[in-house]
């Protein structure tokens, strides 16, 4: 079934064309890795998914709802989840705190009698939902550390399990393995493939290790466009995707 597709989907900034025109479409419950060089429009198309772009031109429909207009708190609500190329956590609040926050937000939507009576019953169980996520992500060790103490790969984690927090239907996620280590990024590989049985993953990776290893189906950018889309086998052996990215 289709989670998502995005139909002339345009992005210009001044005489730029970030993203010119792209039709796609994300199925439920795959991992999709989005390639390209630098400057191919990668980061500017999942922005414009999840709200933090607006759309030049084209429409983005989730689950059947035309989102294109949509704000992105209320994306965050549909179940649009983003994680930043660059980490945004809190560094003055413990990891416990950070993944609390999220954790609250997604007890609290809705209306405001739904709101009280989903705060009554789930505020016994605060403390054992985020100890929970932070296990997912290896942080359960760490849950009193403040956020600032933590090398940067782990506020990378931390950034992942705010982004779990929020219960996502898509959750994605930009340069997610940057500053891992390599038992690191292993172990985000599995955590990836549990997200899968819960959630589509729309992922931007330059590491075409992880790519090939995770995802289902890939598509490659170029210039703004959807250069090729098919499965790792199919990509990589593409000519004309080994000339524009993989430099072969």
């Amino acid at each position: 079934m289709t989670l998502l597709t995005t139909e002339g989907l345009s992005r210009h900034f001044g005489g730029v064309q970030a993203v010119n025109a792209v039709d796609f479409a994300l199925a439920r419950g795959e991992i999709r890795a989005v390639i390209g060089p630098n400057g191919a429009g990668k980061t500017t198309l999942v922005g414009m998914i999840c709200g933090r772009v607006p759309a030049s031109a084209g429409r983005i429909t989730f689950e059947g709802v035309d989102v294109t207009r949509m704000k992105p708190w209320n994306r965050v609500e549909r179940g649009i989840v983003y994680t930043f190329q660059i980490t945004s956590v809190f560094a003055n609040l413990t990891c416990f705190d950070n993944v609390a926050l999220a954790v609250q937000r997604s007890q609290a939507w809705g209306a405001e009698a739904q709101w009280r009576r989903r705060w009554q019953g789930a505020r016994g169980n605060l403390a054992r939902n985020v100890e929970t996520v932070l296990e997912r992500v290896g942080l359960a060790s760490r849950s009193a550390a403040f956020a600032s103490t933590l090398s940067y790969g782990h506020q990378r984690l931390l950034e992942l399990a705010i982004g779990l927090a929020l219960r996502p239907k898509l959750l994605i996620l930009d340069e997610p393995t940057q500053g891992l280590a390599g038992d690191e990024i292993a172990g985000f590989c599995d955590l990836v493939r549990e997200v899968a049985k819960d959630a589509t993953v729309l992922l931007i990776e330059h590491n075409m290790s992880v790519v090939m290893e995770l995802a289902h189906r890939i598509t490659v950018m170029n210039n703004g466009a959807i250069l090729a889309e098919g499965g790792p086998a199919e990509i990589e052996a593409d000519p004309v995707v080994q000339r524009a990215y993989l430099g072969t």
